[in-house]
């Protein structure tokens, strides 16, 4: 059982790790530091692949890892080696646009961020990267629109839940072929536990803990061909969940009694530096020590605005234990929190100040009040939006008091589809709808899917703002003009193999102004 202690340690015991940990090693060179200008490799470095994301009007993050055994702990020196780079507007390179050298420091596992700006709004363009005489994949990826602009269409794809001994990433192939301006992954991009046999695939090692461990098993996903070619050909926007460290953490406390405070923080201070380490994202979310700002904005001109949250690293304690519970007591505490206070005033200060047309708070976990219990006995999980009511509440009142331009959020974790609607107050049926929920299924946890889950059923039975659910593996993808926004929902038979087909179960609409999805 969960412990439940609003904060897991005293503040004084926080404060002190905290001065002990609070910065990784420093990047900067030192005077008599050397860097290998001309790094040679018995083995192709650029195993890992490149990747792209958190664009802007003008530039991208361009990301690779130099890796020649990216499963024996990398096998490069403990030395800075030189990278170059370029971005072209064509595949041949024939007119590159903008290059330059990068470090890829061993204090971060030899990956490099590079942050290219000067960049033509709203354009694809071609990247790679240089290391001695060794050449990377060739990446594709698309700059944002102007803020002041209103492209005619965005299409994104997203998705969650990719357990590796689950199954095969079968949604991913299928994506790629999509006409994709971007792909949002909502977390649990890994998953932390030991490898387990007898599963369609195994992860390496035993639960992981450790900075190795997490580098490890980070290059074990990335290695995964699927996932490796849907970095390469699109921009991404990351946001973790829970298993990036430790299942159903909540701040500071851990999921599992008997963890001291110094091995809880610890710990996270290396999975979150690890998740920085392999994933493209700007020097805004660069890791202090057991701390990650991960929340940002992107906004796609006045067409769509992103906004981007962590509902893992500032909420407090879940209520009762972490299971499915009665709305009573503690969840109405005024003190809880799924965001924390500086996150949520953030996202409200982003909310009144966009001037975009649709507002998506891509997130982690149910916002609507799923009733899974029978009868009279009303049951919620407490891991999510519900087990934070006030919180909840607070939200949906701003998105209706305000007047908030078209909300939609977007779910994981749950490894099921949903459509919610979303509403002011869920007690009572004529309460105004404030905005549509879109839950993404898992692309690989919890097995092949298709399965009729009960307790799901029920749900979706007895609960009146539920428009759908669907219990197959895949990915959503979203269509959005000024006028519409168009879901459909991908699904994949099986995961427990390679090369499934896919199909779409469902399809639904939004219309802008008019909050609430339409099946079509």
């Amino acid at each position: 059982m969960k412990n439940n202690r609003r904060y897991g340690i005293s503040r004084r015991e926080f404060i002190g790790y905290v001065a002990a940990v609070s910065a990784i090693p420093s990047i900067s060179l030192h005077a008599d530091e050397s860097v290998d200008e001309q790094p040679q490799f018995n083995e192709n470095p650029f195993q890992l692949g490149v990747a792209s994301g958190d664009p802007e009007p003008d530039g991208v993050v361009l990301w690779t890892r130099l890796a020649p055994k990216p499963l024996d702990g990398g096998g490069m020196p403990n030395t800075p080696a030189r990278t170059r780079w370029e971005v072209a507007t064509d595949e041949a390179f024939k007119n590159v646009v903008r290059s330059g050298n990068a470090l890829a420091m061993p204090q971060l596992g030899h990956s490099v961020h590079v942050e290219v700006d000067g960049l033509k709004p709203h354009h694809w363009y071609f990247y790679r990267f240089h290391a001695g005489k060794e050449t990377s994949p060739i990446g594709r990826t698309r700059t944002a629109p102007a803020l002041d602009a209103t492209p005619d269409q965005l299409r994104f794809a997203f998705t969650s839940c990719q357990h590796y001994e689950s199954g095969y990433f079968n949604g991913y192939p299928h994506m790629q072929k999509e006409d994709l301006d971007l792909v949002v992954h909502l977390g649990d991009y890994i998953y932390e536990y030991k490898g387990i046999d007898n599963r369609p695939r195994k992860h390496i090692g035993n639960e992981i803990e450790s900075l190795d461990d997490y580098r490890t098993r980070y290059a074990q996903y990335r290695l995964d061909k699927t996932l490796q070619d849907t970095h390469r050909l699109f921009p991404w926007l990351v946001t973790w969940d829970d298993h990036e460290f430790d299942n159903n953490y909540a701040n500071l406390v851990s999921e599992q009694d008997g963890i001291s405070p110094e091995k809880f923080l610890a710990r996270r201070m290396d999975a979150y530096q690890a998740y920085y380490e392999f994933m493209p994202l700007r020097r805004r979310s660069f890791p202090r020590g057991p701390h990650m700002k991960l929340y940002r904005g992107c906004q796609y001109g006045r067409l769509a605005n992103f906004h981007v949250l962590d509902t893992r690293q500032y909420r407090t304690d879940q209520p009762n234990g972490d299971h499915q519970k009665t709305m009573t007591g503690k969840v109405f505490d005024p003190k809880g929190t799924m965001l924390g206070s500086k996150q949520e005033h953030w996202l409200m200060t982003s909310l009144l100040q966009s001037t975009s047309t649709w507002n998506v708070l891509a997130q982690q976990v149910m916002m609507a009040p799923l009733n899974r219990g029978e009868g009279e006995n009303r049951l919620y999980s407490m891991d999510q939006w519900p087990g934070y009511e006030v919180s909840r509440r607070r939200l949906l009142r701003f998105f209706h008091d305000r007047k908030v331009p078209n909300p939609v959020v977007l779910t994981g974790d749950i490894h099921v589809n949903w459509v919610n609607d979303l509403q002011l107050d869920f007690q009572d049926p004529k309460s105004p709808l404030v905005g549509t929920e879109l839950v993404g299924t898992s692309m690989s946890s919890s097995g092949n899917g298709g399965n009729r889950i009960p307790e799901y059923e029920r749900a979706a039975e007895q609960n009146d703002f539920v428009r759908f659910y669907n219990s197959n593996r895949g990915y959503v993808t979203c269509e959005l003009t000024p006028k519409l926004w168009t879901t459909h929902f991908r699904a994949t038979p099986f995961v427990d193999k390679p090369n499934s087909p896919i199909f779409t179960p469902a399809s639904f609409a939004i219309e802008s102004g008019h909050a609430g999805a339409k099946k079509v």
